[in-house]
């Protein structure tokens, strides 16, 4: 397990864990990015005894704090607040024994212009080193949101890549509907890209539909994935069960990409 990933949550738990079980597939939680889940350690413990309870697939990973999280903001105290958020997200996955956490770059493309992006590159970067040094044994991953290009992120893994730890969450969907050029994406970031979230839309709207729902063409992802991103693990990126459920078998039987040489990655 831990190559293929679906979403988790506390709620429906054991139906998530049936799919895990009859797929071969881990987790990624999303129960721990709320800020009012990590303003309550009562209601964070509960919900790591839930999740130890039923048992994490190896290979799982959990989604980090990204609502309103700047770590690059001119604003001393938003700073603080967001590398707080992002620290506690880090102690929750010690605590779940995750394979790695994903955050958002949340740069904004409304206020794009090259000192803006410097701020969004060495900020971010300069606090990350400390995460990526601070907790070694876990992977922390960098996903783009509402980039139009994938400069900010270039910018940020280059002075990154040095660690072990650290990889680009490429969110396939994301770049679909906000970004310019796909073959630019990939290109420049391929180096960097050791996570990916599909999820299906019309190309205009992050609507998390499954695989195959929507305009996506995954004929150009499937290419894609066979030259670039064979190693990286892939989140199906959608919440319902049946989506998760029909994501999963349009990639075994009209993507293959589950069932490379003739194997299913486990």
């Amino acid at each position: 397990m831990g190559r293929f990933l679906v979403i988790s949550k506390a709620e429906q738990l054991e139906d998530y864990k049936q799919i895990s079980d009859e797929y071969g597939v881990g987790f990624e939680i999303n129960d721990f990015y709320y800020p009012d889940v990590l303003d309550d350690e009562e209601r964070t413990s509960e919900l790591i005894r839930q999740y130890e309870r039923i048992g994490i697939p190896k290979g799982s990973t959990m989604h980090g704090a990204f609502l309103d999280v700047t770590v690059f903001s001119q604003d001393e105290a938003i700073r603080k607040v967001s590398q707080r958020r992002m620290e506690q997200s880090m102690q929750i996955a010690v605590r779940l024994g995750v394979k790695g956490v994903v955050f958002h770059n949340n740069s904004n493309p409304m206020l794009e212009g090259e000192e803006y992006d410097t701020q969004v590159v060495e900020f971010t970067a300069e606090y990350l080193k400390e995460l990526l040094e601070k907790y070694r044994d876990i992977d922390i991953y960098l996903e783009n949101m509402f980039d139009r290009t994938p400069d900010i992120l270039r910018g940020i893994s280059q002075k990154l890549c040095c660690y072990p730890n650290y990889g680009v969450c490429f969110d396939y969907a994301h770049a679909s509907i906000y970004g310019q050029d796909m073959e630019q994406w990939v290109e420049s970031l391929a180096d960097y890209i050791r996570h990916i979230h599909i999820n299906d839309n019309d190309l205009q709207h992050d609507m998390h539909l499954a695989v195959g729902d929507g305009m996506i063409d995954w004929k150009q992802f499937e290419t894609y994935y066979r030259r670039y991103f064979r190693e990286c693990s892939v989140l199906v990126e959608t919440t319902p069960l049946e989506n998760q459920r029909r994501s999963l078998e349009y990639m075994d039987t009209r993507m293959g990409i589950r069932r490379m040489e003739g194997e299913i990655w486990q």
